[in-house]
């Protein structure tokens, strides 16, 4: 019987335990919170600038943006495949002219040209294939 109440001794001082908080952790935590409130608002209490949230989407516009990049995908599969990489290198890997002209071994002024060309082209694609043109099978 002498263990049965040490073993629920021991559990009411856990549970009292689970129930106190350490005077030092609160501190830390509330000292975060003010730090983070600093970064994230003015003195004030709005919002900073840079730190404001942003809108969240229409799910009609998140599907518009779906759509798009799908129909941009496409477009650009059917670019030539020696336009379409100059244009990756460039827009996607943001690689500045003089470095895909070394890696592909051309000119600037040609390197220009074919972004110039990739543009025009997937400007023309976008705009003849807009996004409802879709056939019933949901085709673009």
């Amino acid at each position: 019987m002498g263990f049965r109440v040490l073993r629920h001794k021991l559990v009411d001082t856990l549970r009292a335990r689970q129930r106190t908080v350490n005077l030092s952790a609160l501190e830390s935590e509330l000292e975060d919170e003010a730090l983070l409130d600093r970064e994230l608002f003015k003195d004030n209490g709005h919002w900073s600038q840079q730190t404001k949230p942003r809108p969240w989407p229409t799910p009609e516009t998140a599907l518009r943006q779906q759509q798009f990049w799908i129909l941009f995908e496409m477009c650009l599969e059917h670019l030539p495949e020696h336009i379409g990489r100059v244009f990756m290198m460039r827009e996607f890997l943001d690689l500045d002219t003089d470095a895909i002209c070394s890696e592909l071994r051309m000119t600037a002024n040609h390197c220009s040209v074919l972004i110039y060309r990739a543009r025009l082209r997937l400007r023309t694609c976008l705009s003849e294939k807009d996004l409802s043109s879709e056939d019933a099978n949901g085709e673009v």
